[in-house]
């Protein structure tokens, strides 16, 4: 099976462009004011214009007003969104965009519980857990929480970066991985290099 790769924190065009041409299925914008790598909806529309068909834009909100998700759908055009807060399974729904329910993985976090409280999502990614940090943590988590069965839903993101993900893609066998600071040389700001190197360890760790 062919793991999907996401590049979250695009925050440029030509960063959006390298990552299609390395092979990437799809890219993240934020649309959190506290991030570094925040964009306005403005600028992200121009991002989103310059990729080439079948690279999916991923919007990442965290407990973002219905408003400020309508202009960012309006707006932007984004395929799905990303919720990384406190969102209900309903309010996740109605939005009229798929989407992709973010656990940070809280020792206590009861994931098969969680994953049957998100069941309409599309997706599942799990972060490592960081009190008051929404995501990016830049941290790995024990991947062996993970039951085998819930793989096929399963985003991994959580310090990620090309001298791991390999390991990460053989051992957890996840439907897609999304990394950020891994490939970065400044926050927002991706490298070409990093981006093509984690791309090719990602497709080494599928035939281990």
């Amino acid at each position: 099976m062919r793991t999907r790769i996401k590049v979250c924190g695009i925050t440029r065009r030509e960063d959006a462009l390298a990552a299609a041409e390395a092979g990437v299925d799809a890219i993240g914008l934020v649309f959190y004011p506290p991030s570094p790598r925040y964009v306005e909806p403005a600028q992200a529309a121009a991002i989103a214009a310059c990729l080439p068909p079948f690279v999916t834009t991923v919007g990442l909100l965290v407990n973002a007003d219905s408003e400020t998700i309508a202009e960012v759908v309006g707006q932007v055009g984004i395929d799905m969104i990303q919720f990384h807060g406190n969102e209900c399974p309903d309010y996740c729904a109605s939005h009229q965009r798929p989407w992709i329910r973010a656990l940070r993985m809280k020792d206590d976090l009861d994931l098969s519980r969680e994953a049957q409280r998100f069941t309409a999502a599309r997706g599942l990614l799990l972060d490592a857990y960081r009190p008051g940090v929404p995501g990016g943590t830049g941290k790995t988590f024990d991947w062996a929480r993970i039951p085998a069965d819930m793989r096929s839903r399963l985003v991994l993101a959580g310090g990620l970066n090309p001298d791991n993900v390999g390991q990460a893609v053989a051992q957890v066998r996840p439907w897609a991985v999304d990394v950020s600071g891994g490939v970065e040389s400044a926050p927002g700001i991706k490298d070409k290099q990093l981006v093509a190197r984690f791309v090719e360890a990602v497709r080494s760790g599928e035939t281990d």
